[in-house]
């Protein structure tokens, strides 16, 4: 017998299954059901809760604030302020730290510059325009005047900058009625003596004038009369700076600043004990959304997968049941 016949002859030979048989299988196939598998058990929930856990944790401890920085800070602030106490404990008893009369006597006997500077703080705006022209007017009444002024008062803010020429013997008079214009938060004085430059220049042209006397004895040749012109432009010019130099000094110069006091700044938000706990579940929600819309194309995919395999399963398995 060939191989052909043989296999032939084996499916011919092949068993049959008796129709009663097939329809108990098919009842129990249609009856029997495959157990679904549970997507929540308990071991999945605490892989959860662990992994939630821990990312809580790690949010509260980042953005927990440092007790060291804090501690640092007070510290450092603690430490600017034991300075300043200690600087006004250095200072003499008798000087006022913001006093109206702050500005000490000038020399009768000798050429000074006189300088002093007042920073005011004034409640408004309108008071700013109204007290430059009060400064302004005090100036006038003790014999100076203005030299610069720089107002801007036009908004809820506002501030001035104001420079008067006073007569020296005046200055602690001005500097009294000024300070009484707002609440002085600043105060400066500088005094530069400029007696020992003018003796100087006196000295110098003392010599020049001797020099220039013995010149105009002798024959006036062509060279003796230029070195006379040479020296006569000299004592003059000499004579002009000292000139200029005791008519400055005659006045004081007086800057004054007036300016509304700084809008306050809100007081910085101190965050409370569970500001790391709600942080942490902002992030954990903020990498769940970017995750289920990155995430969600792939599920997708993976869901027609499953179900395309799920019922081509069936199928064949309807397929083999059907078969004679």
């Amino acid at each position: 017998m060939s191989q052909p016949d043989l296999a032939r002859t084996l499916r011919e030979a092949r068993p049959v299954a008796p129709a009663e048989l097939r329809e108990r299988v098919r009842l129990v196939a249609a009856q029997a059901s495959t157990p679904r598998r549970q997507l929540v058990t308990w071991r999945r929930a605490v892989v959860f809760a662990v992994v939630v856990g821990a990312a809580v944790a790690a949010g509260v401890i980042a953005t927990r604030p440092s007790h060291h920085t804090v501690t640092a800070q007070e510290a450092a602030i603690a430490k600017a302020r034991a300075g300043i106490d200690s600087l006004g404990a250095m200072a003499p008893a008798h000087v006022s730290a913001l006093s109206p009369s702050f500005a000490p006597t000038p020399s009768a006997k000798r050429i000074q510059n006189y300088s002093a500077s007042l920073d005011l703080r004034v409640p408004t705006s309108t008071a700013v325009s109204n007290d430059t022209q009060r400064a302004i007017a005090i100036a006038n009444s003790l014999g100076g005047y203005l030299a610069f002024v720089n107002v801007d008062a036009g908004g809820k803010s506002g501030y001035a900058e104001i420079r008067l020429r006073i007569p020296t013997v005046h200055v602690q008079e001005a500097v009294r009625r000024l300070s009484a214009l707002g609440r002085v938060v600043s105060e400066n004085v500088r005094i530069q003596d400029l007696q020992a430059g003018v003796n100087s220049t006196d000295r110098l042209i003392a010599r020049l004038q001797q020099r220039l006397a013995t010149l105009r004895s002798q024959p006036q040749t062509t060279l003796v009369q230029r070195q006379i012109a040479a020296l006569t432009s000299q004592i003059e010019r000499l004579q002009r700076g000292r000139s200029n130099t005791v008519r400055s000094a005659h006045y004081a110069t007086v800057a004054l600043s007036l300016s509304t006091p700084p809008s306050k700044t809100p007081k910085p938000h101190h965050p409370g004990p569970l500001h790391g706990l709600g942080t942490a579940f902002r992030w954990i929600g903020i990498g769940a959304v970017y995750g289920l819309a990155v995430g969600a194309p792939f599920l997708a995919l993976a869901a027609a997968i499953w179900f395309a395999v799920r019922a081509i399963r069936r199928r064949r398995e309807d397929s083999l049941l059907s078969r004679p």
